[in-house]
């Protein structure tokens, strides 16, 4: 049964426009819906099941039912919301075998990137990842897990920029964004969503030109994010607008 609407403290705290992998870059009515539900979702403020209603979405911004149509089609396409016939959008509630099936592919995608990255990375390549790590390490130890989330992600892509093939980097882009939706909805508070010091001995293992090591760490550290998920979610207690951080 999916949630209602009702008032309960904000879950995280709040994170810069566009400042999460997914996020839509321009000023118009139709990208700040989209950011706003996304990184709504993203922070826990909306959780699985919760209802998105068309006339409440249409009132706190300000637009017609076909502006909030689109881009409530445009989260569904990117499997942010589902859209039930008669039953309007829900934020989406993927199941335990459609987690398991991103997990999986997800695995085999990086593989093949860490072993493209360690064949191209140059000096310089791997000079700007560790101080990506540094700027990772600093978020972590500060406390900011928004700003240590989206710089765990964006590490992961990263990766798939240095394997030099654009096709590969395209998917870990949805895969990731799909991920980062799944450890979002159901990972337990205060857990850490990828671990900084798995992300430093990958990097190592690159440097040192051994890719097989390289994947070995990757792999099981992709394998601990997935068992940290944990399938379920207690029920919002926030109106809509303090969900979306508008109220």
């Amino acid at each position: 049964m999916p949630a209602s609407l009702p008032e309960a403290p904000l879950a995280g705290p709040a994170i810069e426009a566009a400042t999460l992998p997914g996020m839509r870059t321009g000023d118009d009515v139709e990208t700040r819906i989209y950011n706003t539900v996304f990184e709504s979702v993203m922070t826990q403020r909306l959780t699985p099941g919760t209802k998105l209603p068309e006339a409440s979405l249409c009132a706190l911004f300000g637009v017609r039912r076909a502006t909030v149509r689109k881009v409530l089609q445009t989260l569904a396409h990117d499997h942010i919301v589902e859209l039930r016939p008669n039953r309007g959008a829900v934020v989406a509630a993927p199941s335990p075998e459609e987690t398991r099936k991103i997990f999986e592919a997800r695995r085999a995608l990086e593989a093949a990137i860490v072993r493209l990255a360690t064949h191209h990375a140059t000096p310089a390549d791997l000079a700007s990842l560790r101080v990506q790590l540094q700027q990772e390490h600093d978020a972590m130890h500060s406390f900011t897990q928004p700003a240590w989330a989206r710089l765990a992600s964006s590490f992961h892509l990263r990766l798939a920029e240095l394997a030099r093939n654009p096709i590969l980097q395209r998917y870990l882009m949805e895969l990731v964004s799909r991920c980062s939706l799944i450890v979002a909805l159901y990972e337990p508070p205060g857990k850490a969503s990828c671990e900084h010091e798995e992300h430093a001995r990958v990097v190592e293992l690159i440097a040192q030109g051994d890719a097989e090591g390289a994947v070995r760490v990757m792999e099981g550290h992709l394998l601990e994010l997935e068992r940290n998920v944990c399938m379920q979610h207690d029920a919002p207690g926030n109106s809509l607008a303090r969900m979306l951080g508008m109220g």
